[in-house]
């Protein structure tokens, strides 16, 4: 069969950026696939067309990314922005098929070989009151500071764990904003569970800067330590923060409520298509199955990045490089000899970049009563179903959540179970006493993001005409 491309990389992060310009670099045609419309992913979002170029607001680690889409560019991987890729099939040759949709119109460009490189998502963060107008993720409120330089203007609170919500509070303060609080939700004696893992911490990069980090925001923000519940109030919109510190209730007057707890890999897309997943304890979630390489249980497909598991954008790109190597060497452009001399330096930076990640992942993992919540709070918020709901389904004799489906329409959704999959996945485990692997995950399906009915019906009908399109929109 005629492929389009050697490889096909999805998104354009630090791990799909490295990926495909290394893939390039080592002479496979490559196509990289991504949502928005200008590089970067989360992590580097906007980074070649910031408003906030030199403010001194985002700082270095941001910066970085331009070179990483500079030398991505320079590579002669061709770059395809706002392009959404909801479907991929194994082909009888060991080659991949896809469905991208690109510019309103779906094609389905066939490549010998994909490394996913989809990224992470903010964990959910299931409190009362959490879907009112005016609550919103603080990594939504970073892209809004990057993309367009907006921040807030009334009385903001942040609240959660995990360095995501610190550095949004520092950013925030560099930009002039003065909100009125940070509820930490860190529970007492974590940092002793901690500490056996602190020598690799105190090793790592993480160390001076997150300490220079918490003390600038401390000296200026109001901390409230051992926050150990928490609650959005108000009629039609959020008007005040009801929380707890050691049984004691306290209530703020807030405009706008910035929730954090961590984040997860972006599974969908490589669950839909047929990846093995793994539960990761540690980190209360479930990631794809993959060797040190980045090798899925399935041919010819990578994964790489936080798509893979959680370890930050510079573990990402490093994995990037190995899964582009890996990739070349199952392609026939390298030996394995090559190969292994080439990933030497990229081995090194991934262990460097995974110094200090288990005093981290100990640190702030969310505590179960954020992770998973009760009674009328909701946990599907497509299709409006509460804990309750879930846990007496439970009762009632249905085991996992795929069955749920077919009660409540959980994770049936636009979201198609992004934003509940993890919650209703170990609300169930907890009433059946099993583990979150025991009790299992959406199985998802394709596509596996929306796509209308006139995008499946612009599909280029040639291989012609698919490669006019990709050729058009094929632009750094």
């Amino acid at each position: 069969m005629k492929h389009d491309f050697d490889v096909a990389v999805v998104g354009a992060g630090p791990a799909g950026l490295v990926a495909a310009r290394v893939c390039a670099e080592r002479g496979l045609t490559t196509a990289l696939y991504d949502e928005q419309a200008t590089p970067g992913g989360q992590i580097y979002r906007a980074v070649t067309a910031s408003p906030l170029r030199r403010t001194g607001i985002l700082d270095n680690d941001y910066w970085h990314g331009a070179s990483l889409a500079r030398a991505c560019e320079r590579s002669g991987a061709q770059y395809v922005p706002q392009a959404t890729v909801w479907a991929a099939e194994v082909r009888g040759d060991g080659g991949w098929q896809l469905g991208v949709s690109v510019a309103g119109a779906s094609r389905a460009p066939v490549v010998r070989a994909v490394i996913l490189a989809t990224g992470a998502q903010e964990r959910p963060f299931p409190v009362p009151g959490w879907t009112l107008p005016g609550v919103m993720t603080a990594g939504a409120a970073q892209l809004l500071l990057k993309t367009s330089g907006q921040v807030p203007s009334g009385p903001t609170v942040l609240a959660g764990c995990g360095p995501l919500l610190w550095l949004l509070a520092w950013q925030y303060l560099a930009a002039g904003v003065k909100f009125d609080a940070l509820l930490e939700t860190t529970p007492r004696g974590r940092l002793a569970q901690a500490m056996p893992h602190a020598a690799g911490f105190m090793l790592s990069d993480y160390l001076a800067r997150g300490v220079q980090l918490v003390r600038h925001v401390r000296r200026r923000v109001k901390v409230v330590e051992y926050v150990s519940a928490l609650a959005a109030e108000g009629e039609d919109r959020l008007q005040r923060i009801r929380y707890e510190v050691d049984g004691v209730g306290e209530t703020l007057p807030a405009d706008l409520l910035l929730l954090h707890q961590g984040v997860v890999p972006g599974i969908n897309l490589a669950h839909a298509i047929g990846c093995a997943l793994r539960w990761n304890e540690r980190q209360a979630c479930f990631e794809p199955v993959v060797d040190a390489w980045g090798g899925s249980s399935l041919p010819n497909l990578y994964i790489a990045g936080d798509g893979a598991g959680i370890a930050g954008a510079a573990a990402a790109a490093a994995r990037g490089a190995l899964a582009a190597l890996a990739v070349a060497n199952a392609l026939g452009r390298i030996d394995g000899r090559v190969r292994d001399k080439a990933a030497i330096p990229h081995r090194a930076e991934l262990a460097r970049a995974l110094r200090g990640r288990a005093f981290f992942d100990t640190l702030y993992r969310p505590v179960d009563a954020f992770r998973i919540p009760q009674g009328d709070t909701l946990v599907c918020r497509c299709e409006e179903v509460s804990a309750r709901d879930v846990v007496d389904e439970v009762r009632h004799g249905c085991p996992g959540p795929n069955q749920l489906k077919a009660f409540l329409r959980c994770g049936m959704g636009l979201c198609q179970g992004r934003y509940c999959g993890l919650t209703v996945t170990e609300l169930i485990a907890q009433e059946r006493g099993v583990s979150p692997a025991d009790a299992g995950y959406f199985r998802l399906r394709f596509p596996a993001k929306p796509v209308t009915l006139g995008e499946l019906a612009a599909m280029p009908s040639s291989p012609e005409a698919l490669a006019a399109v990709v050729r058009e929109k094929g632009t750094h």
